[in-house]
């Protein structure tokens, strides 16, 4: 079929317009239109080459997708050897300088000769990659391979926005091969392994979280099927070159840059010249201090004598060339192994498992703890005392267990467990519907949460005990002089003195809050309690419906529903809370020392309409969102659970609602729509 003039035209002007704003979307990170407008573009492009299968060109911008599923790579020959550079292993200043002493005695310079000019550019922790362009066009990418024999990754590279298909420009080279590395910005790997995460939820096979973008630009690189590396979002630096024929003769290295970078080649900003060793040092000083800001994982920066006659005249040696050194920084992972698995108790109460490293140095530190995070976290990593683990220290991050070396494992390795009392009070320590964290219920008690306690009891909305602040409860907790809340009001005027800048008069002033403090209300001291979910409204319902302390104390979870807004997490806090002797026994060790506040009757409420019964939720509501027919649901007595069950009394189903619907119906459960549900609540149904 004859091409309409019309036709061609068109598309070879779709061509060059959707290049220039890829180039401008990737590259320049500068988008001149909206994404729906280029992906209209896309579209006519795409529609005319389905059209006329002859126009279709290798470096259109609609073969980005990618092609077959590949048997195995192709090797490739480079026909200029992809070398390796020489590192510098002494992360300090003074490893700028060595290279430099090295360089200088190499050209024979002397002091007081002029200081040699580099180029400085950052390190990527990536994949080395050469990009052969003939005539503009992109034909060829393959990996370094063993130096000399690559693999043929085309396709796949293909699929990466800020690789060019076809150069732009004035006197492009026949022949260019561009060297340079495929990455995975930081942004990208978290939103990858997110999507990995839910595909292991739902049980696909097969599927991983992977270790670090690193590791999982390999992985996409090396895919067999592009359809899958083009889900997995790679980006590309150039920093060097191979074979050139033809096109115009450049005298440095960074002229060579820019004009890669002229040609459509995105180059980092983060390359400058530098003369000498001083400038060298403060590169590496300024990139350290910018590392972990940076969207991309670096190891380091890299040195080159910018002359290509002087790259020339230093030469090589044993494949590395004198006229460049890498210049690591602190290693941002490390392995090292699990010695034990202590859980660290915060000053809320929270539980956190902490793996106890055999210590290793890491992130510029030694590092003897990683961060567990939690149960499920510890649980989806399967770390185990005696394993092989990758460790993470980046900046002031906290370090973390990346991953486990599970063929490192030690035989008969026991799965982690978390405990269910506090190992630094023995309370119990509970888990509630929909958190991650476990936490300890013997706040008022227990040692780790000692400060934090005093503080919430003695603050203006609870206590309200004059002069007490945060110094001087770290003060007084250290030196001993208080463990409980109780000891508070045991203070005398000789302890309090004897604290580091502690006049009599502020003591005085201590004593005589502490005293006023006494005369209190029963809502501020329940909210002053600490206890979890029960804030100063709850308290005041609380204190209300049941008019004495000893009545709510006594409460069991039913009867705690009664109380308006309190649902089932709450009510759960509350009987937990006073379910544990060490609470009980500093409340009455507090009314023993002369805390008192007038109580009364209970105030009678009328029961609610849904205590007792179970709702579950699924699917989208037309009006209301899920956290709003919750709160509805809770108002009224009802418990909303997160499963199915015989037990389940309704089920509110919406949009879209899965196999939580299918359950229900298997089981009878009564389904209900958002109407049912008003009507429900309304105490129509």
């Amino acid at each position: 079929m004859a091409i309409p003039a019309g036709d061609q035209e068109r598309a070879d002007a779709l061509r060059e317009l959707l290049h220039h704003h890829a180039h401008q979307y990737y590259v320049l990170d500068a988008p001149s239109i909206p994404d729906a407008e280029y992906d209209k573009l896309f579209r006519e492009l795409q529609a005319l080459e389905e059209k006329y299968p002859e126009l279709l060109t290798p470096d259109s911008p609609t073969q980005r997708v990618g092609g077959a599923i590949l048997e195995g790579f192709a090797k490739v020959r480079h026909q200029v050897a992809m070398l390796s550079i020489r590192t510098e292993t002494d992360i300090e200043a003074s490893g700028a300088q060595n290279f430099d002493l090295r360089v200088r005695r190499e050209l024979g310079l002397k002091e007081g000769d002029p200081p040699v000019e580099y180029v400085a550019e950052l390190k990527f922790d990536g994949l080395a990659m050469n990009l052969r362009y003939e005539d503009g066009r992109l034909v060829q990418a393959a990996t370094r391979g063993d130096g000399e024999i690559g693999e043929d990754v085309t396709q796949n590279i293909r699929t990466v926005g800020q690789v060019p298909l076809k150069l732009h420009g004035k006197d492009i080279p026949p022949v260019l091969e561009v060297r340079g590395e495929v990455y995975m910005r930081r942004d990208d790997f978290e939103k990858l392994n997110e999507l990995q995460r839910e595909k292991i939820a739902r049980g696909a096979k097969n599927e991983k979280t992977f270790v670090n973008p690193r590791n999982a630009a390999a992985g996409a690189v090396r895919q067999l099927d592009p359809a899958i590396a083009r889900q997995r979002p790679l980006s590309f630096y150039a920093y060097g070159w191979g074979q050139i024929e033809g096109g115009p003769t450049f005298e440095t290295h960074y002229e060579l840059l820019q004009a890669l970078k002229a040609w459509g080649l995105p180059v980092s900003e983060r390359t400058v010249l530098a003369n000498g060793a001083d400038d060298l040092i403060a590169y590496h000083q300024a990139v350290g201090r910018d590392r972990d800001g940076l969207p991309f994982d670096i190891d380091g920066v890299v040195y080159k004598v910018n002359s290509l006659a002087l790259q020339k005249q230093l030469g090589f040696v044993t494949r590395e060339p004198r006229w460049a050194v890498a210049h690591k920084f602190p290693a941002q992972e490390q392995l090292t192994t699990v010695e034990a698995i202590d859980i660290y108790v915060g000053r809320t109460g929270k539980l956190t498992p902490v793996a106890r490293l055999q210590p290793v140095f890491v992130g510029g530190v030694t590092v003897t703890n990683a961060t567990l995070h939690n149960e499920d976290e510890a649980r989806r990593k399967d770390v185990r005392v005696g394993d092989t683990v990758i460790v993470r220290r980046a900046g002031d991050v906290i370090p973390e267990v990346v991953s486990v070396v599970a063929e490192k494992r030690v035989p008969g390795a026991a799965q982690f467990t978390m405990p269910h009392t506090c190992p630094v009070c023995g309370s119990a320590a509970v888990r509630e519907e929909g958190e991650a964290d476990y936490r300890c219920t013997g706040g008022l008690f227990c040692g780790a949460q000692r400060k934090q306690a005093i503080l919430h009891f003695a603050q203006r909305r609870a206590l309200d005990v004059e002069g007490l602040g945060e110094k001087l409860v770290d003060q007084m907790v250290e030196a001993g002089v208080i463990r409980t809340l109780p000891d508070l009001y045991r203070l005398g005027l000789a302890n309090l003195v004897a604290l580091e800048r502690m006049g009599e008069k502020s003591a005085q002033n201590l004593l005589a809050g502490l005293e006023q403090s006494k005369s209190t209300t029963l809502p501020r001291f329940l909210y002053g309690l600490g206890i979890r979910h029960v804030g100063e409204s709850t308290a005041r319902d609380l204190a209300r419906h049941f008019g004495k302390l000893d009545a709510i104390m006594e409460a069991g979870v039913e009867r705690l529903l009664e109380v308006p807004d309190v649902g089932p997490i709450v009510a759960e806090s509350v009987h937990a809370f006073f379910q544990q002797p060490h609470n009980v026994e500093v409340i009455e060790q507090l009314r023993a020392c002369g805390v008192h506040w007038e109580e009364s009757e209970p105030v009678a409420q009328a029961p609610k309409p849904l205590t007792g019964k179970t709702v579950v939720l699924t699917g989208t509501l037309p009006t209301l969102s899920r956290d709003e027919a919750k709160e509805m649901l809770e108002a009224a007595g009802a418990k909303v659970a997160g499963s199915v069950s015989k037990k389940t009394d309704y089920v509110v189903a919406g949009a879209e609602a899965g196999s939580k619907l299918e359950k229900a119906q298997a089981l009878g459960v009564a389904v209900l729509d958002e109407e049912g549900l008003r009507k429900l609540l309304a105490g129509a149904a």
